[in-house]
């Protein structure tokens, strides 16, 4: 299968489906996956088959390729929507993430005063008081919550270590609405498990969460390419519709992927 792995700490702009004309920078090794899931939708691939001693990109490598790069967009008149912190991998694993973060609002400001500064992360170093100080500094902090089904999380997104969705539902909470909650949905099955969680007995709990974290937003989207196991499909359109409309009656903003 095709996986998409960024070989420099910036890339793009690309075009998102849900942020726009974005910039992308990459907090991970240019050779390889640093994460702490492995969801077998990744765009990225397993983390066994990118596995990497490199080094992840400094906070001033960081700067000094930004800056070039946001430079050369301003002079071509390039107008961008938003630079996207995520990558290869889980960007607050970056031991350098908060100086990352104050090195993009800096250029953003200088720059690109125009566009937003989002992380799109899974929220598992969102308890590291450092981490969590810089994602409430940022514009758009994307932080993912599948479901709120133990087993199903780990059977999807499989994290690596100690993971407790009751915990990262608080965690989520923690940020007094500075949060936008992505979420995949999707169809089909595994091994001859199913992995379809757009059922009342996944969504109805996963919109309890909402309602107890009162995100700024959700964002819901599902598979839009080749993924790294076989076996996944689509949500349709009008179910992610559907769940879209449950969720705005709860008077939370939703965006939808298809």
């Amino acid at each position: 299968m095709s996986t998409i792995l960024f070989d420099a700490p910036i890339y793009g702009p690309v075009r998102s489906r849900r942020l726009g004309l974005s910039l992308g920078v990459n907090l991970a090794p240019a050779d390889g996956k640093i994460c702490s899931f492995n969801c077998i939708y990744c765009e990225c691939g397993l983390n066994e088959d990118h596995r990497t001693a490199s080094k992840p990109p400094t906070a001033a490598e960081i700067s000094t390729a930004l800056d070039a790069r946001l430079r050369q967009l301003a002079a071509s008149g390039q107008q961008l929507d938003d630079i996207t912190l995520a990558g290869n991998g889980e960007p607050t694993l970056n031991p350098e993430f908060p100086q990352v973060v104050d090195v993009v609002l800096r250029l953003r400001d200088q720059l690109a005063p125009n566009a937003r500064v989002t992380v799109i992360s899974n929220g598992t170093a969102a308890g590291r008081p450092a981490v969590h100080a810089a994602l409430m500094r940022v514009d758009a902090n994307l932080f993912k919550l599948d479901t709120v089904d133990q087993a199903f999380i780990e059977m999807l997104d499989q994290p690596q270590g100690a993971y407790d969705v009751a915990r990262q539902v608080e965690l989520a909470a923690s940020f007094g609405g500075h949060v936008i909650i992505q979420t995949m949905f999707l169809t089909g099955s595994v091994r001859s498990r199913s992995v379809d969680n757009t059922g009342e007995k996944y969504v109805g709990p996963w919109l309890q969460a909402l309602a107890r974290i009162r995100p700024e937003g959700a964002t819901i989207y599902t598979v839009a390419r080749e993924t790294p196991v076989a076996g996944l499909a689509k949500a349709a359109p009008e179910v992610l519709d559907g769940i879209a409309a449950r969720v705005r009656a709860l008077d939370i903003p939703c965006t939808v992927g298809y």
